[in-house]
């Protein structure tokens, strides 16, 4: 998976910077063996859930409107990567690696144009959130 700042940047430094690693994270995966791919493919699991969570924290000091639906979308994609990384540890291969050529990226270049863009608009406006205040959690995924 590619990136390009003049096409996918958003212009929210946290967001562009989490972003552009998971499209590396991706790009290692779609060109890895058979041996490389299930660690690589953990480390994109890790790399999603704190990717998510951070969104989430920025969604919620920023009281972004649109928090349940993007927040939702995240659950649905963390949730498959999950149940696909259970086959992946058990040496089934096959739909995950069908998943990050095709599903996943197609996944990503809509949510980042659509959601992500929508969100980075919205924390441009009120200014974006710095750190999380103190004593609120990080939403479990």
């Amino acid at each position: 998976m590619d990136w390009y700042d003049a096409v996918h940047a958003l212009g929210v430094d946290e967001m562009d910077r989490t972003h552009r690693e998971f499209a590396a994270l991706a790009g290692l995966l779609m060109a890895a063996d058979d041996d490389d791919f299930a660690l690589l493919f953990g480390k994109l699991l890790d790399h999603t859930r704190e990717h998510f969570s951070n969104e989430g924290r920025l969604m919620r000091i920023s009281r972004f409107p649109a928090l349940a639906e993007h927040e939702g979308e995240h659950h649905r994609v963390y949730g498959d990567l999950l149940q696909m990384n259970r086959a992946v540890q058990n040496g089934r291969l096959l739909l995950a690696r069908a998943y990050v050529r095709t599903g996943l990226a197609e996944w990503f270049g809509l949510h980042l144009a659509s959601m992500d863009a929508a969100l980075a608009t919205h924390l441009r406006r009120v200014g974006e959130a710095p750190a999380r205040p103190a004593g609120m959690a990080l939403p479990v995924l």
